[in-house]
């Protein structure tokens, strides 16, 4: 009986909802969208037209959007860019060392895989890390 009911409620709605115009329909589907898309080079997406190859940004670009947060300020023990005495042991076990904790993180510390940059290529990654290694010699 309770679901008779129901149905008996609901039917006229479901009927208006039938009686929308494209112009209502189309604004429906707008606000029901994802709020973003997860897009591959190389495959077709955006309504068919394939994803530019963005250019790489500078190691100083990098460090300015995604490593200054904590390099600047010493957050969680990072070592500040241009302190040299904070940077010599890491300097000392290589740039290939370096690189890893760049792109990896550092298990055990505030160091995050590629500094929390999801969008960064490694070699992005390795610019930044060269960015701030030069400026800490």
């Amino acid at each position: 009986m309770r679901s008779i009911l129901i149905v008996l409620l609901l039917a006229p709605m479901a009927a208006l909802a039938l009686d929308l115009t494209d112009r209502q329909r189309a604004d429906i589907e707008a606000r029901i969208q994802p709020f973003s898309a997860v897009c591959v080079q190389g495959e077709a997406c955006g309504g068919g037209v394939a994803m530019a190859e963005s250019a790489a940004r500078s190691g100083e670009d990098v460090y300015n959007a995604a490593c200054m947060a904590c390099h600047s300020a010493g957050i969680a023990g990072a070592p500040k860019v241009g302190e040299q005495v904070a940077w010599a042991s890491r300097i000392a076990k290589g740039m290939d060392a370096l690189y890893d904790s760049g792109i990896n993180g550092v298990a055990g510390t505030g160091m995050i895989a590629r500094g929390g940059c999801a969008d960064c290529s490694d070699d992005e990654i390795r610019l930044a890390v060269d960015f701030m290694v030069d400026g800490s010699r």
